[in-house]
């Protein structure tokens, strides 16, 4: 079943002209949501799962907790499961592939892992080592490479496209199988990385990015919610639960959503 779901990931990368949007869920009920919607996969938020447990986002998340949570959401739903690793728990690649190993043990079909502020060489190595723990133990899982050069602003505008140009070729040849950048939303960017890039290329949803429309015409081919969908969630409880404790009224808790659709969704 892991891999026929590997497989099917993959292949959801693959349909020319058809962008894979994810909007990023952080628990089991909000994956539920997604694929009740018509989800083709379920994507995972670092922060927002980190966020859920009572941890901060960042790399505080025991991995013990992760594989829980990955464990859960295989058995939930019938469709693709990704986790976002973060950096992969550790800075040594031995023990991230064996993290990695944990989740696709568990069914996971796909991971995202950045390189943060780290030399991108390490990531490198990482990837190199997941390829090959999870071959060894005849399991495959879509990589997803997240490079920060846009989120972290780490060269002037003119030498982004191609510093994620180079990262790029590094991880590819390591065994990556996707490229994530978020904070990129410049459309003569996405299209020069996109035609560039030999992997599929990911971006975040951010104000000022394009439509699914305008993304597939620049060669996006996935698009994900990143921490976003979780922290609009959460935003709504803030008003609601400051209202509340202001006047005890209960008129706005009128839109909340039906109690019986949660439970069917649950049963």
């Amino acid at each position: 079943m892991a891999q026929t779901m590997s497989t099917s990931f993959r292949h959801l990368h693959q349909r020319k002209g058809q962008l894979l949007i994810l909007p990023n869920a952080w628990d089991v009920c909000s994956a539920k949501i997604i694929e009740s919607l018509g989800g083709l996969a379920i994507a995972t938020t670092s922060a927002g799962v980190a966020w859920s447990q009572g941890f901060t986002d960042g790399g505080a998340l025991p991995i013990a907790k992760q594989e829980e949570l990955a464990s859960s959401l295989v058995r939930s739903v019938s469709i693709p499961v990704t986790v976002d690793v973060e950096a992969g728990y550790s800075n040594d690649p031995s023990v991230v592939a064996e993290n990695v190993l944990r989740l696709c043990s568990a069914g996971v079909a796909g991971i995202n892992i950045e390189d943060g502020g780290d030399p991108p060489i390490l990531l490198a190595k990482k990837v190199e080592a997941v390829k090959h723990v999870l071959s060894a133990h005849g399991l495959d899982g879509f990589i997803n490479v997240r490079t920060d050069v846009y989120l972290r602003d780490m060269c002037v505008d003119a030498e982004k496209v191609a510093m994620v140009g180079s990262r790029e070729e590094l991880y590819r040849s390591a065994g990556a199988d996707g490229l994530f950048v978020p904070g990129l939303i410049d459309p003569e960017h996405i299209r020069a990385i996109a035609s560039a890039a030999e992997l599929p290329l990911n971006v975040m949803a951010m104000p000022g990015l394009g439509g699914a429309e305008d993304l597939v015409d620049l060669g996006v081919v996935r698009l994900s919610t990143g921490s976003g969908l979780a922290q609009c969630a959460w935003a709504k409880t803030l008003d609601l639960a400051r209202e509340f404790l202001r006047t005890g009224r209960s008129e706005a808790l009128a839109d909340a959503v039906d109690y019986g659709y949660l439970q069917a969704l649950l049963s």
